[in-house]
């Protein structure tokens, strides 16, 4: 039963309610087809969700068509190039995807061991976070909490942002305490932002340490575009001092990027976090620091909230944190601290100024 189609009962008439399906009683709710819709939205197009599926494009075509009859609206707009989703059909399939999550959280509890912590837990890093706590983090829980089935996904803190508002995400770590208001955040880390030079460079003298932030500007800069919030940060910083940068290329891939800037084409402005495993491949780097601007980035962590937290996920959280803690205590991840340090040290400089 679990595998197909369910009854029409309470469980199905919520369902129903949740979806904003109008759905007659003696109907069943098929949720083979909204695991069919969602993939066909994620692979943009019949032909290629029929290969993740492992199903017979007409035989998934036809369900789609009992879909959308049994919603009363078209899901999918059709061309050349593949299927989008509706209006409609992107506000089912937002729903659709959280509520499935949260069924197969469902099962996973119901069939776990007595003891046993088990289940799928999403977490969303950043490009530069996951450089530096993604391994280490997907080790520990490994180790500690073998039944938990942990979720990375890598991508713009923009992005991560709108899948936590969405339910995709049960964790995230975000650069802003304001992105997702019903959800519960966790100072956790402050960055600092330094200029990134490999050691060949003669953009700078050897001798210097530091950069005062009218020299930074003035480099040939590569950062990511302005969609992305550390080149909003930057920008920030440069204008309140009436000052401009010199962009010379926008790359908002992190290897490309680190790749371009290793290759002479020009430094950029990056935690440490983004030269984190650059040692491994032999390649040494300059990490200037950045005098005359307050060039930081904060790190929330993000979680659902409280009611909606699996336990498996509230324990992935505490691993995150405790990771993170491990990581800067042992020197290991440098250039960061945690918030409430940093809070502390905000505030002896305010009052000494």
């Amino acid at each position: 039963m679990l595998g197909g189609e369910i009854p029409f009962c309470e469980i199905g008439y919520k369902l129903a309610l949740y979806l904003g399906i109008a759905l007659w009683e003696e109907e069943k709710v098929d949720l083979r087809q909204l695991r069919y819709f969602t993939q066909i939205v994620e692979s943009g197009s019949l032909s290629k969700a029929s290969r993740q599926l492992f199903i017979a494009q007409p035989a998934l075509s036809q369900q789609l068509s009992k879909l959308e009859s049994e919603v009363g609206k078209p899901l999918l707009n059709r061309s050349s190039r593949g299927v989008a989703p509706t209006e409609n059909g992107l506000a089912l399939y937002h729903h659709a995807r959280f509520m499935l999550r949260q069924l197969d959280q469902a099962l996973s509890i119901a069939r776990k061991e007595s003891g046993a912590v088990q289940g799928m837990v999403s977490v969303g890093l950043p490009a530069t976070t996951v450089s530096a706590l993604g391994l280490p983090l997907v080790r520990r829980v490994r180790e500690r909490y073998p039944n938990i089935m942990l979720n990375v996904v890598e991508g713009m803190s923009g992005h991560l942002g709108q899948m936590m508002r969405l339910g995709q995400l049960d964790l995230a770590v975000l650069f802003a305490s304001d992105v997702a208001l019903d959800m519960s955040v966790d100072p956790l880390l402050d960055e600092e932002l330094f200029v990134l030079l490999p050691v060949h460079s003669k953009l700078v003298a050897p001798r210097r340490t530091h950069l005062d932030v009218a020299e930074a500007a003035a480099l040939p800069l590569i950062l990511p575009t302005g969609t992305h919030g550390l080149r909003r940060r930057i920008a920030a910083e440069f204008e309140q001092r009436g000052l401009s940068a010199r962009i010379v290329a926008e790359i908002d891939s992190l290897s490309l990027l680190m790749n371009c800037v290793y290759a002479g084409m020009g430094a950029t402005i990056k935690p440490m976090a983004a030269v984190f495993h650059e040692g491994e491949r032999g390649r040494k780097w300059r990490a200037l620091s950045i005098s005359g601007a307050r060039m930081r980035r904060p790190n929330y962590l993000y979680s659902l909230a409280p009611e909606r937290l699996s336990t498996a996920a509230a324990l992935v959280a505490a691993e995150l944190k405790d990771t993170a803690r491990d990581l800067v205590e042992s020197g290991t991840w440098t250039g960061v601290e945690p918030m409430a340090v940093a809070a502390v040290k905000r505030d002896a400089e305010a009052v000494a100024a």
